[in-house]
């Protein structure tokens, strides 16, 4: 892609935000019912390509248990209040004691989020997660990775991931033992997905360590301040083309196929099929899902750097409660605005193009409408 000159001696790459584009019809149409959503990576297959993120305001284990008979995935967050606290939803639904008034619910959070992650609960909440009849899968950050591992690698983990703003195969640190990203995952026998990233080369760098799947995405969800607060952050379109790319050149090098999985900035059936299109493989959902009647902190919408003591990157987002959790995914509707039932949207988005699956999605033609 072309640089744009942003002044004498400096250029810089136009990205593009799924704002920016938009679907392009094809010559046929298809009937809904003919459209297949299916998604699997590694040995595990999902109805829907949609993941709940890793945040203690979307997943829980009881929304993981619905997302799982929705035929999506929840990801429990491993270092959250549910894996600090024994009575994390007691603790949560105390959030609505304090009505609007946000300040007081961000500094309850912080005294929560005080208390130490709890071995023997990220055990238990693992145990919970498979009770509910689902995939168990938990993130933790880069940070926490080195310590956590023994815990990890005994857990009875379906997935993990490894999950921060910015994420690389190769950390530079002052601490004796940098985590090695490409030796623990490779040691590990359960898939690992790693992210966010929103380059080619720190994507390919991600891909060669092993992992089953990379997140795409900086800055982009409702909660995120990153942009603003260190001046990272590339559009999500141009950031999921450029890391399918990677992909494209992993697999020709490896024969290896890593998911590509679009996080951040989607809240609607039209920002999933777009980012689908720009080549992800499914998506993962924050806001949106937060949302619900059924989510954890109803109302309530955060992130973990939110809380950061020395430089947060997040902020604390009160939400409007939509509808239950799987109103949200499948429906039906009772508003226009793409919200709910973003699958069967994301159905007929397909059907419309003529197409029959995610994976024909992924190569469907795009027009830039602005920027």
């Amino acid at each position: 892609m072309a640089e744009i000159e942003i002044g004498m001696g400096k250029t810089g790459r136009r990205s593009y935000r799924l704002d920016d584009v938009s679907l392009v019809p094809n010559r046929r149409t298809r009937e809904v019912d003919l459209v297949d959503l299916r998604w699997q990576i590694d040995a595990y297959e999902f109805d829907l390509p949609v993941i709940a993120a890793a945040m203690d305001s979307v997943t829980s284990p009881a929304t993981a248990e619905t997302m799982h008979r929705s035929g999506g995935l929840g990801v429990l967050d491993l270092e959250g209040l549910w894996t600090r606290h024994h009575d994390a939803e007691v603790k949560l639904a105390e959030l609505g004691d304090h009505g609007p008034d946000a300040d007081a619910v961000f500094e309850r959070l912080r005294e929560l989020y005080e208390a130490p992650v709890d071995p023997d609960l990220v055990t238990q909440r693992i145990r919970e997660l498979h009770a509910g009849g689902g995939y168990a899968a938990g993130a933790v950050s880069p940070r926490r990775v080195a310590s956590m591992a023994d815990i990890l690698r005994r857990a009875e983990l379906d997935l993990l991931l490894i999950e921060g703003t910015v994420i690389s195969a190769e950390h530079v640190s002052t601490q004796p033992d940098p985590l090695n990203l490409k030796e623990f995952v490779r040691e590990l026998e359960t898939p690992v997905i790693v992210g966010g990233c929103v380059s080619y080369q720190a994507a390919l760098h991600l891909m060669r360590t092993g992992a089953a799947g990379v997140l795409v995405g900086v800055d982009g969800g409702a909660t995120a301040t990153s942009r603003s607060v260190i001046g990272v952050g590339v559009g999500m379109a141009t950031a999921i083309a450029d890391v399918r790319a990677a992909r494209m050149r992993h697999l020709d090098e490896t024969g290896v196929y890593v998911h590509v999985i679009a996080n951040g900035g989607l809240r609607t059936g039209g920002d999933v099929a777009k980012a689908i299109a720009c080549g992800a493989d499914a998506v993962m959902l924050g806001s949106v899902l937060a949302g619900a009647i059924d989510a954890p902190a109803p109302g309530w919408h955060w992130g973990r750097s939110s809380l950061h003591h020395e430089l947060p990157q997040g902020q604390l987002v009160a939400l409007e409660t939509v509808a239950p959790l799987a109103e949200i995914l499948e429906g039906p509707a009772h508003r226009a605005d793409g919200m709910t039932n973003i699958c069967g949207a994301l159905r007929q988005a397909i059907a419309t193009l003529g197409l029959e699956s995610v994976k024909d999605l992924q190569k469907a033609d795009l027009a830039v409408t602005g920027g």
